[in-house]
């Protein structure tokens, strides 16, 4: 009986102890992972939507004139294209007066000088 009240103190001492060291290591980390900054006045977060707002605008800038760049890129090539297409035809035109120009990529009679439609 002495035996079995000795367990049974013991065993109370050691949940006891258990608890006590989970509860006291629980309660440290909650205090040091609880850093609250308090802000009265706001500065702080205005300060980030004014961050944010011109983040957002540079943003808006930067695509605006990548699709101004990208467009611009679109005409030259269709420039060049249709040129390398009215060159061809001029080429290939039967009219035996026509030449290609390539400064100002217009097909040209050779007599007068003037643009012709091949």
């Amino acid at each position: 009986m002495i035996n079995t009240l000795t367990k049974k103190q013991v065993m109370r001492t050691m949940v006891f102890s258990l608890f006590l060291g989970l509860s006291v290591s629980s309660f440290s980390s909650v205090a040091t992972s609880t850093n609250v900054t308090i802000n009265g006045n706001g500065y702080d977060n205005v300060l980030d939507k004014e961050q944010a707002r011109q983040m957002k605008e540079d943003w808006d800038q930067k695509r605006e004139l990548r699709t101004q760049i990208n467009q611009r890129e679109k005409i030259e090539f269709n420039k060049i294209d249709k040129a390398i297409d009215e060159r061809d035809a001029c080429l290939k035109s039967t009219n035996i007066y026509a030449y290609w120009e390539p400064e100002t990529r217009r097909c040209l009679d050779s007599n007068t000088g003037r643009p012709i439609n091949p």
